[in-house]
This record gives C-alpha cells, structure tokens and sequence, in this order.
C-alpha cells in the first residue's frame, strides 16, 4: 500500500465558474488559475501523483503550456489516474477537504463523490469529501481564496 497527501490553494475571481471536484457550483465568484482551477481535484492529483512516486500536478500539467489553459480539472483526473494505472497502482480510497466560507459545499457532496468515483473507476463508498471553515481566519476565511487536501491510499495490483 502507498498513500499520499496533496493540496492546493486559488484566489477567488467574480465572474469565474466554481467548478469543484467537477461540479459546477452556483456562485458569483469561482478559483481563478490556468486551468478551470478545480482546487479539490488538482489536492487529489497530488496525492495520487504522491503516493505513486510520479511528481506533482504542475510537471505533469504545467501552467506554462498552452495546453493546459482552462483545461478541466476532471480530465486532468482522469489522465492522472492513468499514470497511476500504468505505474501499478490502484485508489483503495480517497478523502478531501475543501476549505471555505463560500459557497456553501453540503448540499453537493454527494454529486461531487460520484463524478469523482466515476472519474476513477471505483465505488463511491471508497470517496469522501467533506468541508470546513476557517472562522473567518486567514485568506479562506476572509473569502479572498479556497484551499482543499486530500490524502489517498493506493493499493498495489497484484499482476505488477
């Protein structure tokens, strides 16, 4: 067994979509970066990227390609997950934390758990997302970003 630990910050921008864990969340505001800036799933790329000995998110997907420019966190996932296929690996689980004021997350949960578990071909029992606050702290509290980890346990393919 492997596991790994990812996460990410993005500032929040008025006008942006707010796309968590491939969920697109009403909001006025949404995670500005390069790509849709999916905070949740690019944590998970880390940890899968992690926990595989493969690097992290940004060497695999850099902010500097072109290719990469509002590329959808879901995809980046799915490719991902590839790479962790290939190298033997498969998700025994995942946990995430998304960490925010606004907007407010419970009311998706469940949907974000199934485009994960569909995204990495596993049941959804096996995802778990959750969310929290700050109390007001910091640049997530203060409502000027969003910050999400994830840890992930890979467990070795036994044909590898």
């Amino acid at each position: 067994m492997r596991i790994g630990y990812g996460y990410d910050v993005h500032r929040f921008k008025r006008g942006r979509k707010c796309m968590l864990c491939g969920v697109e969340i009403p909001a006025e505001f949404g995670p500005d970066g390069h790509s849709d800036a999916d905070v949740p799933i690019h944590a998970l790329c880390d940890a899968l990227l992690g926990a595989s000995t493969l690097g992290d998110i940004g060497t695999h997907f850099p902010d500097t390609d072109g290719k990469w420019k509002d590329a959808a966190g879901i995809d980046l996932l799915i490719r991902t997950y590839s790479l962790v296929r290939e190298k033997g690996y498969s998700l025994g689980n995942a946990d995430i934390t998304i960490i925010t004021e606004q907007p407010k997350i419970s009311p998706y949960i469940n949907q974000m758990r199934t485009v994960l578990a569909n995204a990495l071909d596993t049941d959804i029992d096996n995802i778990n997302v959750k969310a929290t606050t700050e109390e007001k702290m910091g640049f997530t509290g203060d409502g000027t970003g969003i910050a999400a980890s994830a840890a992930v346990l890979l467990i070795v393919n036994n044909n590898q």
